[in-house]
Formats: C-alpha cells, structure tokens, sequence
C-alpha cells in the first residue's frame, strides 16, 4: 500500500458511500483514463475476468462461437469464453515477446473460415507486462474483421511505441487483483472506446436493471461492479502506480546485471519500441532439469519461486480442445521460472535469490 489509499477509504465511510457506486468509483475510472490518454473510457469492475466476461458479451459472442485465445496464459483470461457456451481454440507464443503468435494466430483463421465457422474474436495477452506484437496482430484483426480483446491484467503501465497498454484492442482489460503492479485487493476495469459501450458495461454489471423506480429487467446482467470502497484503494494506488513500475524494472535490471553472463540463463528482452512494466522477472534455463534443481533449491531457503504459466492447452479442462502449436509455450513452460518480483524487494533480498541460482552454477 502507498499510505494514500486511507484518506479515500476514510472519505468513503464519512459520507457512507459504501455501494458499488459513488464518488470514488467514479473517480478511479477517470485516473485509469488519464493515465492511458487516449481518449478511452473506463468501467470499475469487480474483477478483470468480469472484465473479459463482459468484453465478449458486448461483442456478442455466443454458444457454439470460436474465440482465439494464447495459451500461454492465467486460465482467468480463457474461463469467460467458457461462460459463454463459445469455444476456445488455443494459439501458441512466439519467441520474441511470449506471447500470440501471429503466424498461428493467421493459419488458425484461415482453417476455421475454411471448415465453415469464422471466429467470432480474439483474445490476446500482455504476458508478464510484454506487450504482444501490437501492430501484427491488428492488421490480422482488420484482415479478417475480427476485434481483439487485450488482456492487460498483467501489463498496466506497459507501452508499445509510447502508447499505453490497455487501449490496443477493441476492447480491453485490466486487472487490480492482490498479485499485480497495483492493486484494489480484487478489482477490474473495462476499457472501451466510447462512451456509449462504456454504459451499455456498466448496465451489464449492475443486473441489467432498467432506468426508473420499479426493478424492470429486459436483459441478463451480473453483479460485476466495484465498490467505492476499493476503488478508493485504487484511486491510493494510481498515484504511485510510476513509483511500482519503477521498482518491478529495477528488479528485472539487477537480476539480469548478476546472472546476464551465466550462459545457461535467458532473460525476456524488449523488442525495439515496446516497453514492460516487467511485472514479473522470468527466466528461461537451458534445460528443464536445472530449473527444477534451482526452484527445489530456492523454495528450500524460503524463497518462493514458480514455473511460468502452464498452458491452457496442457490444461486437463482443456485437453479436448482444438490448438495450433509450434513448441514455444511448451518450452517456456518447462524451462522458465518466475522470480520474486515484488515493488518492496530490498537489495538484500534480491541478493539471496540472486547467490542461490549463482552457486549453483559455480
């Protein structure tokens, strides 16, 4: 917490806005918007899947639709596809970012129109805070007349060419959950490109009730809006949300300054032009066996330590479900570890991480 947030909870409950509505939730949607600049327009939500949710739905997507999605990816950016009846068709990562991989993504279209069934939207992910290749995946996008949903759950703050994460996509998400660059302890937004889709959201999220006294619905809603309460959280986190950036970088920059010259190590680089948040440090070892022997030895000292995201295509929820595949994700998957990253890491405690992997390779 940035020791901000208290003066907008304590506003909160001084003027017992405590609904899922209210001065600061109206606030924090115009901070997320002031920070993207781009003339977007943000819905607080209670999550960044209600997010997505959401997101497909005002696309219309439906049962028996295919939406792309990356597979190398949290399962929270597939499960609303789920929801919805529609059918994931997973597409793997290429090398340079880890994310979608445009070929595939290309060659998965092109099967589906030809057996008959064009999908309906893809689903593409700012993995860790990378952005994905922005400008190859649009022009697929117009190509084939398919919108995007950006996932930037992981990637606030995060720039391609200078333009902020979070405004690529026809629609897009970020998320505000415990484990990301900033945080409202759960908590979501929608982003859109006019005022009107913004509206037709958030009417969505507050149970599709209709304008006026009586509690008249002519729609399915969910219950998908944040309180003041946490956007109140949110409005403490944006004003340090630089400051988190600036931290998860330094990370990323001290890690790769004393283990960058070990060969069997491979860090995720930024292309020309694109900027991450580097929300979290991952590493990718030469084999899999010494990624486990360096996790084994880590979790041993009491430092946490995972494998990357494990596929949605690895997934057994998802074992049944079509995939386009070239081995990156798989490879990541099996050799990438994710360090601690946390904006409050000290140097001392980087330091430990850093001589356990260091010693090990003598």
């Amino acid at each position: 917490m940035s020791g901000h947030e208290q003066e907008f909870i304590n506003e909160a409950f001084d003027t017992n806005w405590i609904a899922p509505l209210g001065p600061n939730v109206n606030g924090f949607e115009k901070d997320i918007e002031n920070y993207l600049n781009e003339n977007v327009h943000a819905a607080a939500l209670s999550s960044g899947t209600a997010a997505i949710h959401l997101a497909l739905k005002l696309l219309n997507i439906n049962q028996g639709d295919i939406v792309l999605c990356q597979t190398k990816t949290f399962v929270a950016s597939v499960n609303p596809v789920i929801y919805l009846g529609a059918t994931p068709i997973f597409i793997d990562s290429e090398k340079d970012t880890w994310n979608m991989c445009p070929e595939m993504l290309e060659k998965a279209i092109n099967d589906c129109i030809k057996n008959g069934k064009k999908p309906k939207a893809i689903v593409a992910i700012n993995l860790y805070g990378m952005p994905y290749k922005v400008e190859n995946i649009q022009n697929i996008s117009i190509k084939y007349n398919i919108p995007v949903v950006e996932d930037s759950a992981e990637a606030l703050g995060s720039s391609y060419f200078n333009k902020k994460c979070g405004t690529f996509g026809d629609l897009s998400i970020i998320s505000f959950n415990g484990n990301k660059i900033i945080t409202t302890s759960g908590g979501g937004a929608l982003i859109t490109k006019n005022k009107t889709t913004k509206d037709k959201a958030i009417y969505l999220a507050t149970q599709a009730k209709d304008d006026g006294i009586e509690y008249s619905h002519t729609a399915i809603g969910h219950n998908y809006r944040m309180s003041n309460i946490i956007a109140g959280i949110g409005r403490g986190q944006m004003k340090v949300i630089d400051e988190r950036i600036k931290a998860r970088r330094y990370n990323y920059e001290y890690y790769q300054k004393h283990l960058g010259d070990i060969k069997e190590i491979t860090f995720l680089q930024e292309p020309e032009g694109f900027f991450s948040n580097r929300w979290l440090t991952c590493i990718v070892f030469k084999t899999s066996n010494i990624r486990n022997d360096i996790m084994s030895l880590l979790n041993q000292d009491n430092i946490e330590a995972r494998p990357s995201w494990k596929p949605m295509h690895l997934q057994p929820v998802f074992k049944s479900h079509p995939k386009y595949l070239n081995g990156v994700s798989e490879d990541l998957y099996n050799k990438g570890l994710c360090l601690p990253s946390g904006s409050n890491l000290t140097k001392n405690e980087l330091n430990r991480v850093i001589k356990i992997i260091a010693d090990y390779f003598g």
